[in-house]
């Protein structure tokens, strides 16, 4: 039964990243594009500032910028798409049956939602993605530990919220339940924001629209991700469950 949801999730997660990938080509790699021009920009004026320095001869890029945004990018996020709808599939079949007397679409929703909250939007909103030229360069080992450290706590106070949820369920509904795991999740979640310390690296003369643009893309790749996996994969995960179920009994 597991390797028939596994399968059936890195195939799902798959598709989730072919969608992924043609919305991040139209909407993220414009943003990109724009960012690297302003980058290009940057360069230029501070070459052309600079009377002593001599111009150094350009080296041709080891992957141009058309690669990346094309096959690059498709590999990129079929990949991740394979492994996180493997990981999902995974993470199912220990939840099935185990949060609530929910069906595998609802479970399969459920923990999607639980995903794209605690590894989609919970760390965009404090350290949320940039452009190329936004950032300095001696700062990025710091902001990418700062950035996994958010996600590992946002995942503990997942869990976390969903015990809560799973314990409260049974004791006083499901209204109930879900008012007070929301108000734990916000409030856990405030505490590691606040724990966090905040990075704002905004160049002189950037466009704050691209920023906007590209973050809601990112958002926006996240959502993709995991609202195909989470349906897609629940209406799959039913259909294998029920119809094996439905044969059990009609053998009984």
């Amino acid at each position: 039964m597991t390797g028939s949801l596994l399968l059936r999730g890195m195939i799902t997660g798959i598709i989730a990243g072919i969608v992924a990938f043609v919305f991040a080509y139209s909407f993220g790699e414009p943003q990109v594009d724009l960012a690297i021009a302003f980058e290009d920009q940057m360069v230029a004026a501070e070459a052309a500032a600079s009377v002593a320095s001599t111009p150094a001869e350009e080296e041709a890029p080891v992957v141009t910028r058309e690669t990346q945004a094309t096959s690059g990018l498709a590999t990129g996020l079929l990949i991740y798409g394979a492994a996180l709808g493997g990981m999902f599939s995974l993470l199912f079949a220990f939840a099935y049956g185990r949060i609530g007397p929910v069906g595998a679409r609802g479970t399969s929703a459920l923990l999607a939602l639980a995903g794209f909250l605690s590894l989609g939007v919970v760390p965009l909103l404090k350290y949320p993605a940039n452009p190329p030229a936004v950032g300095f360069d001696d700062t990025i080992a710091a902001r990418t530990s700062l950035f996994f450290v958010l996600i590992a706590a946002s995942i503990i106070i997942t869990i976390v919220s969903v015990l809560v949820a799973r314990k409260l369920w049974a004791e006083r509904g499901a209204w109930t339940a879900g008012i007070i795991t929301t108000a734990v999740f916000i409030v856990l979640q405030a505490v590691a924001f606040v724990a966090l310390p905040t990075i704002s690296e905004m160049p002189d003369g950037f466009d704050p629209l691209v920023i906007w643009n590209f973050r809601v893309a990112t958002l926006g790749i996240h959502l993709i991700l995991w609202a195909v996996i989470g349906l897609g994969f629940g209406a799959w995960a039913e259909r294998l469950l029920e119809g094996r179920r439905a044969s059990r009994l009609s053998a009984a």
